[in-house]
């Protein structure tokens, strides 16, 4: 695992642009950070798209996505994560879909709304949104 890895769930992406002041607070000391990587999955792009397209017009939603590009390393969601995902204890599938990517690129830490979660997931700093400043400059 690398500490300068920081993987941050789609639930806290969504929060964050729908007005939830933890998630937005989340989201700038995130990238305020110096030295650090940000990620997220194509997946999370995926579900960010779909929760906002009816709520915005399609310029605005191009310009939050676009947004998101220049802050995140956005992370490809393949068959063998599939896979990899098939085989995780937890019955929640998109958790564990999630999970695998986060492991794939070696986050230390994963920031989401759903601790519970992710309760069983070993070797990860996982984090709330309103327990981010953990996480040193």
């Amino acid at each position: 695992m690398n500490i300068n890895h920081i993987y941050v769930d789609t639930n806290v992406i969504i929060g964050a642009f729908a007005n939830n002041e933890n998630d937005k607070n989340c989201l700038q000391y995130l990238f305020s950070l110096k030295g650090k990587k940000l990620y997220i999955s194509s997946l999370s792009i995926a579900q960010f798209v779909a929760v906002f397209q009816k709520k915005t017009t399609a310029e605005d939603l191009l310009k939050k996505v676009k947004y998101l590009l220049t802050k995140f390393n956005i992370v490809s969601f393949t068959e063998k994560d599939i896979q990899e995902s098939l085989s995780e204890k937890s019955p929640d599938f998109e958790d564990n879909i999630q999970f695998t990517i986060c492991r794939k690129v070696k986050c230390q830490h994963f920031i989401t709304n759903n601790i519970k979660d992710y309760s069983g997931y070993f070797l990860l700093n996982i984090l709330k949104p309103s327990q981010v400043r953990k996480i040193n400059q």
